[in-house]
């Protein structure tokens, strides 16, 4: 049987240092976040958590969850995973009422950028998905069994 323990969203988690240290501080929040979870129940291993991970926040995820294998050796979190959902980016623009993905800025990249620009009328719009970065569950084992609580 699986249990999974769900944490209240949080709007962002804080970003410390400046871009190179980017993952590693969240990843370090992560870990201290599961960590007391971990505390509270001591009888429980923790297996995976599980992310959700707005593009407008400029997460990497290989570097999230490179930083995190890191930071975890040797503790009590040493075979825990991150498994991580990408959320898309969605604006509202005031000025003509579209809802929907924002226009993105592909040019002298191999990638495409969202921004906050309007696709429809070209002005300034206001996110409202994309900023997440929050953890949804914790899968576990206690004793010999899977579980999801």
């Amino acid at each position: 049987m699986e249990l999974e323990w769900t944490k209240s969203p949080r709007p962002s988690w804080p970003i410390k240092g400046d871009r190179t240290m980017h993952e590693f501080s969240i990843a370090t929040d992560i870990m201290e976040t599961v960590s007391e979870f971990a505390a509270a129940h001591p009888d429980k291993q923790i297996l995976e958590i599980y992310l959700q991970i707005g593009e407008l926040t400029c997460i990497e995820a290989g570097q999230l969850k490179f930083c995190y294998e890191s930071i975890v050796k040797g503790t009590n979190l040493d075979n825990s995973t991150l498994q991580i959902e990408s959320r898309p980016a969605l604006v509202k623009c005031p000025h003509c009422d579209y809802e929907g993905p924002p226009r993105r800025w592909e040019e002298g990249t191999t990638f495409s950028v969202p921004t906050l620009q309007c696709p429809q009328c070209g002005r300034a719009t206001e996110a409202t998905a994309g900023h997440e970065c929050v953890i949804k569950s914790i899968r576990f084992l206690q004793g010999e069994i899977e579980h999801a609580l």
